[in-house]
């Protein structure tokens, strides 16, 4: 009995940011005082319009990370592709807490992606890479915490529920509060 759950960032609406700032860009390229010809793009070997277009590329490569969360009843491992290119592993027994959370991914951490909590408050962790607002919550015993968001709120609660009372986890609690 296995939960796994892969996802990564989706931000189609930076690519269309991204176009109406280089717009302009490649409009004064064409066309201020008769543009550059072909010619003389050509003697740039088109650097002016690879320029324009590397924060597409940039946008795609980040698009590319995945985070791939797993919990059985051993434990829960995770691996952020391509930075973690191994599983890492917290044993139920390393884990004082796990929780579905609320949390507000501005105000808490400052934004989306990996981040530790605002405020200096370095010992809490979050991998958010949706804009939901409800997360696993993972309080350890030596005083960290690890948030992950999740595209399958009901699914791993209901798991998580199912796993508790089939192997009497003690870490895993169903009111979902804060603690």
């Amino acid at each position: 009995m296995e939960f796994e759950e892969k996802h990564g960032l989706k931000i189609w609406w930076l690519y269309l940011i991204t176009g109406i700032t280089i717009f302009p860009t490649v409009v004064i390229l064409l066309f201020y005082k008769g543009g550059l010809g072909y010619e003389t793009l050509k003697e740039m070997y088109f650097l002016p319009f690879l320029a324009t277009l590397s924060p597409f590329l940039i946008i795609f490569l980040i698009q590319q990370n995945q985070l791939t969360l797993k919990i059985n009843s051993e434990g829960i491992s995770y691996r952020y592709f391509p930075f973690n290119y191994k599983f890492k592993a917290q044993t139920w027994n390393s884990i004082d807490h796990a929780y579905i959370r609320d949390y507000n991914a501005f105000s808490e951490y400052g934004g989306y992606g990996i981040k530790n909590r605002l405020w200096f408050k370095f010992k809490d962790k979050a991998y958010l890479l949706n804009d939901g607002h409800r997360g696993l919550q993972l309080e350890f015993k030596n005083g960290k915490k690890l948030l992950f968001s999740t595209n399958k709120v009901e699914e791993l609660e209901s798991f998580l529920i199912n796993i508790k009372t089939r192997y009497n986890i003690q870490a895993i609690n169903r009111d979902g509060g804060e603690r």
